[in-house]
């Protein structure tokens, strides 16, 4: 069995170069930011270490900034951060969509007309604007707090989605069968309905994982972070602050960007794979796709057996 499932895996990843692509530039980010330590030996947080605005050398790989902090190492450790921020927003997000969602979606009625009645509100305010109107409530915000109002403000699109799949599911005759035999309600939507929209709750958690790292760079790029703190947002902050670019040094700002671009670009092509999976009609083009690889190579293999076969006979005569 194990082999099996090893031989599915291989051939999916083989099948799907997004996946691929993807899954390593996430790992190759995951990597360096978790393992910070084992490729700097610097304190992200302590100045002077080096001059200050020195340009990228075999002591700092990117360089330094005006404080003379290493960037390299503000790279890896705001990106261990910076994607902390994301993966809890992400986890909120997606518990209160799945909740609120299946839960409208399965028992409707007063409940359902309440709670899109909600959802809808929710959806009109723009997210970055109510964000923009907490911080500067509040006088600037933590990465802590950024990741509660970034997972408290997303999840009613996804709360809409799951509500909508529940209901087009709740009716199917599983569902009437565990009602029958008595399954609570709690059991009936979270063992019976929600594996069925894996694929969906996967994707929403991927989608706002991106949404939340973006989302926090740019309010700590215009100032509503915590300046003491070191993430990929307050390291383009301090740049942007200190005339980086326009004084030329741009390895202030290589490091961040690379890590939001290149960890963005990985989870937006797991996204698109997860997509193919869950998409009918995506699925069945992939397959197509590798039923003609398949033909190709069987055409070519008959071509060069038929050119062997000419020449045996040509040499026997």
């Amino acid at each position: 069995m194990k082999r099996i499932w090893n031989s599915k895996l291989v051939s999916f990843f083989r099948n799907s170069p997004k996946t691929t692509i993807g899954a390593l530039l996430i790992i190759i980010i995951l990597f360096l930011t978790i393992g910070a330590g084992l490729f700097t030996t610097h304190d992200p947080t302590h100045r002077y270490i080096g001059e200050y605005h020195s340009r990228p050398s075999a002591t700092h790989i990117l360089g330094t900034t005006q404080l003379g902090n290493d960037v390299f190492s503000q790279t890896l450790y705001g990106g261990r951060k910076s994607i902390t921020v994301g993966i809890f927003a992400g986890a909120i997000t997606v518990f209160l969509g799945l909740f609120f969602g299946i839960s409208s979606g399965y028992f409707g009625g007063v409940y359902d007309s309440i709670m899109t009645t909600i959802i809808n509100i929710l959806m009109i305010i723009p997210n970055i604007v109510l964000l923009l109107i907490i911080a500067s409530l509040l006088g600037g915000v933590s990465p802590v707090l950024i990741c509660i109002i970034i997972g408290l403000t997303s999840w009613p699109w996804n709360a809409r989605v799951l509500r909508a799949q529940t209901m087009s599911i709740r009716n199917r005759e599983f569902i009437y069968s565990a009602e029958t035999m008595g399954e609570t309600k709690l059991r009936i939507m979270f063992v019976e309905i929600m594996p069925n929209m894996l694929s969906m709750i996967s994707s929403a958690f991927v989608s706002t994982l991106i949404y939340a790292i973006m989302a926090q760079a740019t309010l700590e790029f215009i100032g509503f972070g915590d300046p003491l703190s070191v993430t990929w947002g307050t390291m383009l902050y301090n740049a942007q602050k200190s005339g980086a670019l326009t004084a030329g040094m741009w390895w202030e700002l290589l490091g961040p960007i690379s890590g939001i671009v290149i960890f963005g670009a990985g989870l937006t092509l797991i996204n698109f794979s997860i997509d193919e999976v869950s998409n009918p009609k995506l699925r069945a083009q992939r397959i197509m796709r590798a039923y003609y690889r398949i033909k190709k190579k069987q055409r070519k293999l008959k071509n060069i057996n038929l050119d062997n076969t000419k020449i045996q006979e040509g040499k026997s005569m």
